[in-house]
């Protein structure tokens, strides 16, 4: 295929004239198809529907410590679901607290005990003129809400195909204190399908921070949903074993959940710190809740059993994702590839693909694809304050739709992309 920039103009011009009369009649068929969001297909949460009768009477919810369920206590979580959930982050259970349904009400809550009562004795956040974080990008948009949200200021770290961009990194973590943490989503990054290296990620754990209570938000939400067979998934060290090289193990947050593993809307989330870091945590935690949901952790125990049930798990989300994943890429590829107007990433795992449009295209490819009845997220949200400085990336959410409708969403979009490609290269001449 001759990429776009090689043809003439009079050549684009009939070029755009046939793409227009294509964009028009997909506008005119009444479509309304959404690729949004990350959201588990029904067929994927069918898969968890044993949840449902995992425990039959008031006898399945006494817990190994011979603990009623139904009652209070256990503030840190039933011991089988902080097994579970360890052996999901491959730490230890005794570093490990399982909460409620999500894993973003965790990372919110740390943010606000840091502004109010501050981290293991230092000032509380809320006491400084300044507070920044580091933003590796794109990235995920709820983290950059979230850090919005409490005034925080974020700066953008640009992504390589190994993870953050380390001289960065360092050069701001070792050398100004305002800087007290950083979002990572270290497999399968949110967007972009990216796994830190080892050689990241010791770069990473050997960071001397300026801040005392710098820390870093590892939100290892898709640890384990690889599309592939184990000896094609991506490898990621564990961060608390590569940090205590350096004597580091205080300056990491841990957080997981089953939010894409069971049901997304009712599993369980964990946090997983150094023994100094959960003590702090439960000190103010202890005026917050007396427990969490103990009889949500025992049904995901029961349901699972172990580990290696939920890995089995895993493998059927995998079959059912997986043909989405490689439909994009097919599409993507037949009708993009060479012309040089756009550039994706097939990542092994996780839930999304990262497309790169030209420079200035993106805004209004989500333009052109929600008139034409397919909802993407929006053009920027991958970034801070939803500023894509060069306005080019697009998150494309495959799991939702069926394989029929995603195939004719990706006809829409790959539409919209040669449109808007082939205008703004006239544009330019």
């Amino acid at each position: 295929m001759v990429p776009y920039k090689n043809l003439s103009n009079p050549e684009l011009e009939s070029l755009k004239f046939k793409l227009q009369q294509e964009y028009d009649w997909i506008k005119a068929s009444g479509l309304s198809l959404d690729m949004s969001r990350g959201k588990p297909s029904k067929a994927q949460l069918d898969l968890s529907d044993g949840l449902l009768n995992s425990l039959k009477s008031n006898a399945d919810c006494i817990d190994e410590n011979h603990l009623d369920c139904r009652n209070y206590g256990e503030m840190e979580g039933t011991p089988e679901a902080r097994r579970l959930m360890a052996a999901m982050m491959g730490v230890n259970p005794d570093h490990v607290i399982v909460l409620g349904n999500a894993s973003l009400n965790i990372m919110f809550d740390n943010i606000s005990r840091a502004f109010t009562h501050g981290i293991c004795g230092n000032a509380p956040w809320g006491l400084n003129s300044k507070i920044r974080f580091l933003c590796p990008v794109p990235g995920y948009d709820r983290h950059f809400a979230m850090t919005e949200y409490f005034g925080i200021e974020m700066i953008n770290i640009p992504m390589h195909e190994t993870g953050p961009d380390m001289d960065m990194v360092e050069e701001y973590v070792n050398n100004d204190s305002t800087i007290k943490g950083m979002w990572c989503v270290p497999k399968y990054s949110n967007p972009q399908g990216i796994t830190y290296s080892m050689e990241t990620v010791d770069r990473i754990a050997s960071l001397k921070p300026a801040a005392p209570d710098f820390r870093l938000f590892w939100d290892n939400a898709y640890v384990i949903h690889s599309l592939y067979e184990p000896d094609e998934r991506d490898f990621l060290p564990e961060i608390f074993a590569e940090c205590a090289k350096y004597g580091n193990e205080d300056m990491v947050y841990e957080f997981c959940s089953t939010s894409k593993v069971s049901y997304a809307g009712a599993g369980i989330s964990a946090i997983a710190a150094s023994p100094r870091n959960l003590a702090d945590i439960k000190n103010h935690m202890k005026y917050q809740t007396i427990s969490h949901d103990k009889i949500n952790q025992l049904r995901h125990v029961k349901f699972f059993k172990d580990f290696e049930g939920m890995k089995e798990h895993m493998k059927e989300h995998a079959r059912i994702l997986r043909p989405k994943f490689q439909l994009v890429d097919e599409v993507l590829t037949r009708e993009l590839g060479g012309l040089e107007i756009g550039s994706w990433i097939n990542p092994r795992g996780g839930y999304f693909i990262s497309f790169e449009a030209n420079e200035g295209c993106a805004k209004e490819i989500v333009r052109l694809a929600h008139e034409a009845g397919l909802v993407l997220t929006p053009a920027g949200s991958a970034f801070p304050y939803h500023d894509d400085p060069l306005d080019t990336n697009i998150r494309i959410a495959p799991s939702l739709p069926e394989l029929d409708e995603l195939d004719r969403a990706l006809e829409v979009f790959t539409t919209c992309v040669k449109l808007v490609s082939v205008d703004k290269i006239l544009s330019e001449r």
